[in-house]
């Protein structure tokens, strides 16, 4: 059950077995583009790392000297200028936030850009009784303060994306190599395993088959030896039994002849005999 946990439940075929080799390939691949991408991510996560704890200390030193800045005009002016401030505030915007988009190995890193328009100044007649210098030099602090806080925030959110996305990589370059390109390789290994069996299996069928047209063959050589023997003894017995008809009929025809000069010779002995007789009876 373990082994077929770690696999893929596909059926082994030759076919199936190139489909994995290409997954396989595709996971590697995909492993160390995810992997290149993992590294250059991090890379930019600590250089943003570092350069939001530098804000961040810019910041608080900023932030202080706005402070004293700040004490410092209420002070020169002698009470509370946010009346006057508000009043002093036109339509157009003097301090604009403008937003671009930087790609970063495909992830995409909003940057926040200050933009100050100069020729706008919204505060050039407050503070002309007194405290009017002080007013300029908060306004600055405070501008540059808010331009520290323009990049911060364009870090932080860098920070924040980069943190969800380098996770999510993370997990993905997890699961190939440890849960995709081994299930993939165990499923290569099983599907070779088993294209060996049937190879196996295969070679021994048709050394069975072989073995069996060989007896077969065998069988049919013995038959037609046997055939041929049988052919052969029954030609011989026919020869034989065709020798001894002409043997019995050369006998009879021996006979015969036999027979026949016994019969011509007895007459001519007979005949002689008489001849005999009678030169005896003439010469007595």
């Amino acid at each position: 059950m373990s082994g077929a946990a770690n696999r893929e439940q596909v059926f082994p075929t030759r076919m199936t077995l190139g489909v994995m080799k290409g997954k396989l390939k595709g996971a590697q691949t995909g492993y160390s583009l995810l992997k290149r991408k993992s590294e250059a991510l991090t890379k930019r996560f600590r250089d943003i790392t570092r350069r939001i704890d530098d804000a961040k200390r810019k910041m608080g030193r900023v932030m202080q000297t706005a402070a004293f800045s700040l004490a410092e005009v209420s002070y020169a002016t002698g009470g509370n200028i946010a009346f006057q401030v508000q009043e002093s505030i036109s339509n157009k915007a003097r301090f604009k936030v403008k937003a671009r988009q930087e790609n970063v190995s495909g992830v995409y890193l909003p940057q926040f850009e200050a933009d100050i328009d100069t020729s706008i100044n919204d505060f050039k007649m407050t503070g002309l009784g007194r405290g009017g210098q002080q007013i300029q030099r908060a306004r600055e602090v405070y501008s540059k303060a808010v331009e520290t806080l323009v990049d911060l925030a364009s870090l932080q959110t860098a920070f924040v994306i980069l943190d969800d996305v380098i996770k999510v990589t993370n997990r993905r370059v997890n699961a190939i190599e440890h849960v995709i390109i081994p299930r993939t390789e165990n499923t290569i290994a099983y599907i070779n395993s088993e294209l060996d069996e049937l190879d196996r299996e295969e070679f021994y069928r048709l050394k069975k088959v072989q073995e069996k047209k060989q007896i077969a063959t065998a069988a049919a050589e013995a038959a037609d030896k046997a055939k041929k023997i049988e052919e052969e003894k029954k030609r011989l017995e026919e020869l034989e039994k065709h020798e001894a008809e002409d043997a019995e009929k050369l006998l009879e025809a021996a006979e015969n002849t036999h027979v026949e000069n016994m019969v011509v010779k007895e007459p001519i002995e007979q005949a002689e005999a008489l001849v005999t007789e009678t030169e005896e009876d003439v010469i007595f």
